[in-house]
Parts: structure tokens; sequence; C-alpha cells
């Protein structure tokens, strides 16, 4: 440090400069003492002296009132009278003050040394000689020559200002830029004319030179980095975080703000000071710099645009399919390596309305798409009104609306009773899920599923409503759900060619139809007497009786003008037992029920469980009893490896714990604003459990890597469904308000890359969606750096043995850049 002083302070090599090395030497002791005592030498980098020296002079001088702790500093800009002093953290040792007090005396005499540089006349020698007296006259002339020095100072800014060019942006008076001190530096460092024995070596010239270029560049990035570190300290501010984001916040803040009390005195004069702050803004704009750097996103280009769900819009696959005569274009084909891109906003898209004003409307903005309204418009499934898209409770089997409908099923079979025996239904066809919708009020969830096709958008008006959707479609494959979990399986005029094939279609409702459950069919081959209607319920009358449903009802709606048929499965394999044919067949032995991802449909039946101990043997309790306890069929070892019934009750004790002790409160979620809401890995669904007094719904997903506890979250009397995560899910961009993974991403990064997971994450999340994560530490920062490179806001972070929690938003940043995913284009 003390060579690359050297230059600065125009050491010349001559023969006849006796006294020129004891002077050097000195001040490199002094130098070097200041650094080694200064507390923040170890840590920070010393300033560039160049920089440090020159502003001094435009700034004032530093004078020493005999005590290290306490600074003073003279300004041109401030009054003798208004002096402000800066606390200095330091040391009350003898010989340290007394080196400090030695430096800074120094200090002020080269200054003025180089102040006299200027002066014409006098040579090399003469100077050093003047630096020798000076030295030996410390004592006696301190006041005195500090005075000289603060008035050469002044003249000599004033001749170098004479030549100055203005500056972007102007300048005040006694203020120096960047590139004036550039100037000035060139001047002392070019030394005197006329004299061969002043100037300075070409090589130290050089060095002067690089020096300066190193002051430039140097202060060109902690300007950059001090301001971009202010602007996202200001932003995260306002966000309520836990122990790492507040230690970072707090230290750059108690840095941030010495800073500032500086710059209003000294500007970045003074080397504790300019040292700290430079240290922590190189340290946050290095590891931003490193985060920002590892994740670069754009923007997916596709034919979908902004509805682009990767496994559904893969063009290119579809396109090689051999046959769509099972409907397997509307099937999943997804591609090979999961979209890293983002999908885009529709043009005006906004927040969506909150439940339940979004039952009845929405913004068309964010669902642009009036195909339907079109279509539909005359049996009230949704209307354009302005600017919003407004939704009747109609439907093509009940135009006057959702609730009579309701109420005549449960009129017409008692049996069905709404929100206490029959909880959790599956809806096929569901269009934009108004019968869904106001099943709410019955206290029934239904799981709605439609294909994505012609009837444009219809699952996504029904999650912009808040009512729970997926797309899918009976073709080729099993649906995502175990077999005999629901209560009731509904269709209203889905146009489900139930009877072709050997009934396959309809024996796969029949798979996942709970034992004693009820199909509840409204269609016009009930009430219609045309020969293809004819046809169609002759050939379904003998599908349902060769499966052994019985004939519950057919029942007539005056108002609607329809009529329903409703069927209830067996409870018991008498009737299997006693069919004169085998037709449709009983499935293997070997064939599990619960076996659904990516299973080929089989036109089976399996036999139906008459164990006491076996699941579905038995009806579950009634709506909410069956919510909170164990199911009477839970007979192995739990989930985390206690008894299962006993892992049951653990597990549901401790999301209760969790949820009321920390999420309702404690991590910056406004719960009045979530709506539909999923956990990601739900196990014993016991997050959905405790949320069931809140105004919302939550989609129970379960990880095919993990064991399957889907059947205990039905027999809860909640829903959920199957998924691999390496893959995109079955749902449209911005379906979720919060999204809630525990212990997930960490086994997800053993099977798949977690950025094209995450991509898919901020595609299903909706802007200013929560995301909670709990995980390792280690997952947890690694969450934590793909969601700050998204821009997305950390609300809350904690961390305790090894377990970590994070709370994110999105926000409605999206990249510039724009990545073509040629698969996905038409």
């Amino acid at each position: 440090m003390a060579s690359r002083n050297i230059p600065l302070f125009d050491v010349r090599k001559s023969a006849k400069n006796g006294l020129r090395l004891p002077v050097v030497v000195f001040v490199a002791v002094s130098l070097f003492a200041i650094w080694i005592f200064l507390p923040s030498s170890p840590t920070f980098p010393v300033a560039n002296p160049d920089l440090l020296y020159q502003e001094n002079d435009t700034l004032g001088h530093r004078v020493t009132n005999g005590s290290l702790r306490n600074t003073q500093i003279q300004s041109q800009d401030v009054p003798n009278d208004d002096k402000r002093t800066v606390e200095k953290n330091g040391s009350d040792d003898a010989g340290e003050q007394t080196e400090f007090d030695s430096a800074n005396t120094v200090e002020t005499d080269l200054e003025e040394d180089k102040s006299e540089e200027s002066t014409p006349g006098k040579t090399s020698s003469e100077k050093t000689s003047d630096i020798s007296e000076m030295t030996s006259e410390l004592d006696n002339e301190t006041e005195d020559r500090q005075k000289n020095n603060y008035n050469e100072s002044n003249e000599s800014r004033e001749e170098q200002n004479t030549g100055m060019s203005s500056t972007e942006g102007g300048q005040k008076d006694g203020e120096q830029t960047m590139d004036d001190a550039a100037s000035d530096l060139d001047e002392k460092f070019n030394g005197s004319k006329g004299s061969d024995s002043d100037m300075v070596d070409s090589a130290e010239k050089l060095n002067a030179e690089d020096s300066l270029d190193d002051v430039k560049q140097d202060n060109k990035e902690v300007n950059q980095n001090t301001k971009r570190v202010q602007q996202d300290h200001d932003k995260n501010s306002e966000k309520t975080a836990a122990n790492n984001i507040l230690e970072i916040q707090e230290t750059f803040e108690e840095s941030n703000n010495q800073s500032e009390n500086l710059t209003q005195t000294t500007a970045p004069n003074g080397i504790r000071s300019t040292q700290v702050v430079e240290s922590q803004n190189e340290k946050l704009s290095q590891q931003d710099s490193k985060e920002q750097n590892y994740y670069t996103w754009k923007v997916c280009n596709t034919t979908a645009g902004p509805d682009y769900i990767p496994c559904l819009d893969n063009v290119y696959a579809v396109r090689r399919l051999p046959s769509i005569i099972h409907f397997e274009h509307r099937e999943r084909h997804c591609p090979e390596n999961g979209p890293m891109c983002l999908v885009p906003l529709p043009a005006g898209y906004r927040k969506p309305i909150q439940w339940p004003i979004s039952r009845d409307k929405i913004w068309f903005r964010n669902v642009p798409h009036s195909e339907l309204a079109v279509a539909k418009g005359h049996q009230n499934w949704v209307k354009v009104t302005g600017e919003y898209l407004t939704f009747p409770g109609g439907g093509t089997q009940f135009v006057q609306g959702a609730l009579h409908y309701i109420d005549m099923i449960q009129n017409a079979n008692p049996a069905i009773s709404w929100g206490k025996r029959t909880r959790v239904i599956l809806d096929v066809g569901c269009g934009v899920a108004s019968f869904g919708g106001y099943l709410f009020e019955r206290d029934v969830l239904a799981m709605s599923f439609a294909p994505k096709d012609v009837h444009e958008a219809q699952v996504q008006f029904a999650l912009e409503r808040g009512i729970p959707a997926i797309l899918g479609v009976m073709g080729s494959k099993r649906l995502p759900f175990p077999g005999g979990v629901f209560d009731v399986i509904h269709c209203a005029r889905c146009r489900v060619p139930w009877h072709v094939e050997g009934g396959k279609l309809l024996l796969e409702l029949n798979r996942v139809l709970r034992p004693g459950g009820y199909f509840v069919w409204s269609a016009t081959p009930i009430y219609r007497r045309d020969p293809e209607d004819a046809g169609i319920w002759k050939e379904m009358s003998k599908l349902t009786m060769a499966m052994c449903w019985d004939l519950v009802v057919i029942k007539k709606d005056k108002l609607n003008k329809v009529a329903i048929a409703m069927y209830r499965k067996p409870t018991s394999n008498e009737c299997y037992d006693k069919r004169p044919q085998n037709a449709p067949p009983l499935c293997n032995k070997f064939d599990d029920p619960n076996s659904a991802w990516n299973v080929t449909l089989q036109a089976c039946m399996h036999k139906v469980p008459v164990d006491m101990l076996e699941r579905g043997s038995k009806w579950p309790e009634k709506w909410p009893v069956r919510l909170e306890n164990p199911p009477y069929w839970l007979n192995e070892v739990g989930v985390h490896g206690k008894p299962s019934q006993e892992d049951f009750t653990a597990d549901y004790k401790h999301w209760k714990d969790v949820v009321s002790h920390t999420y309702l409160n404690g991590i910056g979620v406004r719960w009045s604003s979530i709506r539909n809401v999923m956990d990601m890995k739900a196990v014993y669904g016991g997050f959905a459990a405790v949320l069931k007094d809140l105004k919302l719904w939550v989609m129970n997903v379960i990880p095919i890597e993990s064991p399957d506890t889907l059947p205990i979250i039905y027999e809860r009397g909640l829903f959920g469904m199957y998924h691999d995560w390496c893959e995109s899910f079955n749902t449209y961009p911005r379906s979720y308000d919060l999204l809630h993974a525990d212990n997930l991403f960490s086994s997800l990064k053993r099977r798949c890359n977690l950025m094209p997971v995450f991509a898919e994450v901020d595609r299903i999340l909706r802007p200013e969606g929560i995301l909670i994560v709990r995980d390792d530490v280690a997952t947890i920062a690694e969450i934590e750096s793909i969601a700050k490179s998204l821009q997305w806001d950390v609300i809350f972070t904690h961390s305790k043995d090894n377990e970590g929690l994070l709370s994110v938003q999105k926000t409605f940043w999206r990249p510039l850049d724009v990545e073509t995913i040629t698969s996905a284009i038409a």
C-alpha cells in the first residue's frame, strides 16, 4: 500500500534531494500505521489514495483535536461555527493516538506541499527542504499551516476551476466530479513545466495514469452498486423479514446510514465510512450479480400465448399421433425437457376479483375469450357485459339457475344429503363449473374437469371465478384419481359416448366412484324419444344393468324441462357373481384400482371391498366429523414412521399448530384475498383440513414418487390428484392464489432440474400470489435465489436446525427477451 502512494507525493529521483528518503520512509510508516490500527482495515479495502487526497483539496482539511475518537471536518461549504463531529471507533491507546495525530499532521503538510507545486519558481530541492523544515516545526506551527493550507487550497481550486468543462447535470461551488479530479491529478502527476529535473519519469507517469483509470473505474462501479443496493434496500425494507434477510438489511442499513451522515459533511472523504459502504456494496453486488447471472429468464413465444400449457399444447407431438379416435390429442404430451421460459400476461391483465363476487363476474381482460358467450349465451353460461364476463348461474341442463337444479337432485333422492353424506363429487364435462360453484353453499366440494377443446377456456373461466377445476379428458388413460373415492359423479349434458367399446369410459367412472355412491346423469336420452336418443338410452340401460348399477330414480324438472337419471353403485359383489355373462369383465386381481398415473384404460370392473377393515367396505362418517377422525381402515405404518392412526392424528395437530401460530399471522399473507390454493405435496391433507373454515378451497396433490395417501385425503372429505412435478400441471396459467410446498423441492432435485419446475410454479401462480416453502436450509436458499431472479418479493424467511420456512410473492414482472418454443408453434 505504501509503495502505491509514493508517486502521488511526487518523490523524484535526484541525487540532490538528500532528505527525500527519510521523508518517504516517514510517510510510508505513518500511512502503514493508520492502515494497521484502523478497525476497518482488516476487513475493507483501503480507498484509492489518489481519490482520497484529491477530494481533500476540494472539501477541506481534517483538523485533529487531540482525540482519536472525534474528528472535526472543516469544509468551505460549511461555516466554521457549524462544524459537525463524526464518531470514530478508535482505540484509547496512547501510542495509537500519537501515531494517528502524527499521520494527520503529515497529511496536512503534504496537502500544503501539493498546493504549492503550482507556484512558479520553486525547484524540487527547495520543495524538499521546505518539507523538512515544516516537519521539524510541526508542534509549534500546526494551526498557522492549516489556515494557510485552507486559503491556498481555495486559491488553487479557483485556478483549477477556471479551465474546467461543465459536467452533466451541473455542480455546486466547492464540488468536484470524478472527471475534474482526474484532470487535477493529471496536472499534479505531470509536475511543473520548464525544468527537466521537475519532470516525472515515464514509468511513474504510466503508473499514475493507470492509478487514475482505476480510480475512475472503481468509483463508477461503487456509484452504480450503491444506487442499485439502495433501491433494493428501499424495496425490501417495507417487507416483513426474518433472520437472514433482516441480518443483511440491518447490516447494510447501518453502513448506509453512516454513509448518509458523512455525505452531509465530508462526502466520500471519510476513510472508514467509505470502506464500510464500498465493502458492503461489493459483497451484496457480487452475491446479487451471481444470482442474476445464474438464472436467465425469457418470455415463452407459443401459439397459445398467455394460455400456454406445455403438456397440452405440444403441437409437435400431437401432429405425430397415429390416431385421435380416443381423443389422444386432448391428453398429455409433455415435451422432453420442460420449458424454462415464462408465460406472458394477457394485455390489460389485472388482479382477479375476489370471492364471492368472482362467482358472478370476472375481468374480461383476464380471460379474453368471447366464443363461449356467443355459443352458449342462450343457456346462461356466460355473457360479456362491458369490461366483465358475467355468469348468471345457468347451464345446458339448468338454464334457470344452478341452485334450483341442485335442490331438485336432492328432492329426487334425499339420500344424496348434500354436505353431510355427500361431500366430494366429480363433475364431468363441467362447462364453466357453475354447478360446482353453487355447491359451496351446500358444503360440497366438486372436482370439475373438462378438456381444452372448442369450448374455449371453460376451465379457465371456472378457475378465474374461484371454482375448482382441472383440464382433462376421458380418452385412453385413467383419470388421475384413486379408486372408490368420489361420493357422487355428475354429468350434465356431457356428450360422452358411455356405451361404446364395451362401456370403457363409464367403467372408468365406476372405478373412481365410491361403493354405494351415485352417478347423476342429466342428458337428452333420458327424456327425448328421437331415434338417436332412444338408441343411446337403450344401450345405457343394458350397460348399467350389466355393471350392477341400480337405477334409483328418474326425475323430470318442470322448470328446466329436463330430466335426470340417478344410478347407485353396489356395496357387495353378489350381483357380479350372479351375472349370466362376465361382461363387462371383472378386472384381474393384480389390477390395482388406485394405480392411475399414465395407466391405460381397461374395460373391466374391480370387485367391491367387503372386509370390514378394508377401505370402501363402509361409508365415511358424515361431514365434518370425517375431516378430523382417522379413517377406520388405517392399519399400516404411517408416512412418518408411527402407527398410521397415531401418525394421522400427530400430522393434523402439527398443521393446526403451524397454521394457527405461523401461517395465519406470522408470514405476511392476507388470507382474505386467497381463494384458489394448492398443496403441492399434501401427505394426509392436514394443511387443507386446518383451513376448512376459510373461504377457500385446496387442491391436494400427491406426487407420484410419494406414498399414496390420496385415498385418505378423500376419506376426510377433501379432494386432490396425482401428479409428477417434473412435468407441467393440467391447468391454465394464473390459476392459483397460493401454492404450498412442504419438503417437495428437495426431493424433486433428485429427479429433475428445479428451473423448469419453478417456471411451472410461476406459470400456475397468479401475479401477487404467494408461494410458501418448507424444506431444508440449502433448498430454501436455492428457492429464494430463484424467486429473487424472477423479481419476486421475499415476505418471510426463517431457519432453525437445518429446517427453513420461506414465503415469497410473485410480481407482475416479465422479462424482455423472448424464447420461441418450436414444439408449441402451430
